[in-house]
């Protein structure tokens, strides 16, 4: 049988256990919003000209084309 003192100290370590979890949830939350903030800023950056040309003569040489 569970005394009262007992009884009290479970309901605190699941009292702290669901705070660290929402802490755990809003870090993650964070993490994420940055993280897509990061990624679309990477996707809205032009494409380096020097990069396209390589693409071109990629998509030249495996057409047949000349390079």
């Amino acid at each position: 049988m569970i005394d009262s003192k007992e009884n009290s100290r479970v309901d605190d370590v699941d009292g702290h256990d669901d705070v660290v979890l929402e802490e755990a949830r809003l870090r993650q939350q964070a993490i994420g919003v940055k993280l897509r903030h990061m990624f679309d800023e990477v996707v809205n950056e032009p494409v380096p000209d020097e990069f396209l040309d390589i693409l071109r003569r990629a998509d030249e040489r495996s057409s047949g084309g000349a390079a």
